[in-house]
C-alpha cells in the first residue's frame, strides 16, 4: 500500500513497495483525468530526492470521497492502450508547464 507524506515545500511524495521488497520514494507530478478516470504521474527519487533519468511511472488512482482520511488507491495500469492514453495526456500537461518547474 502507497504511504503518502507531505514535504515542507509541499512536495507530495509517495512511498511504493515493487515486486521485489524495494521501497522507492517518488513525488507526485500531477493527477490527470483520462476518460472519466483519475490516474497519477509519479517521480521516482533516489536515496537524495532526486530525478536522474526523467523517468515518469503512472498509476490509476483511486480517492474515497466519503473518507478524506483514507489512503488514496493506487492501480496498476496493464493494458498498453490505456498506459499510452495516459501518457498522451501527461505529455499535454508538460505542453502546458515548464518542466523544469516540476522538478525544482
Amino acid at each position: 500500500m502507497p504511504k503518502y507524506e507531505e514535504q515542507a515545500e509541499e512536495e507530495m511524495t509517495v512511498d511504493i513497495e515493487l515486486e521485489d521488497g524495494t521501497n522507492i520514494s517518488c513525488a507526485v507530478v500531477t493527477i490527470l483525468e483520462v476518460e472519466s478516470k483519475n490516474y497519477i504521474a509519479l517521480l521516482p527519487l533516489n536515496e537524495e530526492g532526486e530525478n536522474e533519468d526523467g523517468e515518469v511511472w503512472f498509476y490509476g488512482y483511486e480517492e474515497n470521497m466519503e473518507d478524506p482520511n483514507e489512503e488514496p488507491k493506487l492501480i496498476y495500469i496493464e493494458d498498453d492502450e490505456e498506459y499510452e492514453k495516459v501518457e498522451e495526456a501527461f505529455d499535454e500537461y508538460l505542453d502546458n508547464c515548464e518542466f523544469d518547474e516540476l522538478i525544482d
